[in-house]
């Protein structure tokens, strides 16, 4: 499957609506939006399917196990959290072992 991601020519990280139109026009494959708040994630997929339904969309930054419905609703392809391991408690397990 790797060869599948070798095809893509152009993958942009995109913060505002401006700058997802600019993505589409230049033939973007992928573009991910950063930070974005739901209200303009949902414009900007529909801005980007609007002009290309093959252009893949993800979703990135800010996004917690709170959000991701609200992010997952909006209609991008894919989504990238780390909350999972920054904001996971963490659990000493180590182990002693005195002779």
């Amino acid at each position: 499957e790797i060869h599948r991601w070798l095809e893509f020519r152009r993958v942009l990280f995109r913060s505002s609506l401006e700058q997802v139109e600019e993505a589409v026009q230049h033939g973007s494959d992928i573009i991910m939006l950063d930070n974005m708040s739901l209200e303009n994630m949902r414009k900007a997929v529909g801005i980007i399917r609007a002009a290309n339904q093959r252009i893949k969309i993800e979703a990135s930054g800010n996004i917690t196990m709170k959000t991701i419905r609200g992010v997952a609703e909006t209609g991008v392809d894919y989504i990238s959290s780390s909350a999972p391991i920054t904001r996971s408690p963490w659990l000493d397990i180590s182990m002693r072992i005195q002779q």
